[in-house]
């Protein structure tokens, strides 16, 4: 058996992750935590990056977009104790949260998308 997604569920992953990034980069201000510079910058630029590779990934499917956003989505995950404002309890959830959207739709992705057959042993 052969592990393979079609190109529609493979798609669902990329638009997680944009509504993922879009979240992010707009939560300094739905959540009210803009006057936290380095927050709102982080949330601004990690969430815009990966929208835009998603948006990328939808058009031009490789499997370097999922890599890539990955990593944005680890920085996410990490980046409110690796930037000093974990103490701002709404940027480090969305941090936190989006970083762990975007890293399991990334993941999801690549184990599904690889044509390496499951063990038969």
């Amino acid at each position: 058996m052969v592990k393979q997604l079609s190109l529609n569920n493979q798609s669902a992953f990329d638009v997680l992750s944009i509504v993922a990034g879009l979240g992010l980069a707009l939560s300094p201000w739905y959540l009210g935590f803009a006057a936290e510079t380095t927050a709102a910058w982080n949330a601004g630029l990690v969430g815009g990056a990966i929208a835009v590779i998603g948006m990328i990934a939808l058009f031009a499917y490789h499997q370097a977009e999922e890599w890539i956003n990955g990593v944005f989505g680890l920085w996410s995950l990490i980046s409110p104790w690796a930037l000093g404002f974990s103490a701002v309890s709404p940027a480090a959830t969305a941090h936190v949260v989006a970083g762990i959207l975007v890293l399991g739709a990334a993941v999801a992705s690549l184990w599904f998308t690889t044509t390496r057959p499951y063990s038969t042993a």
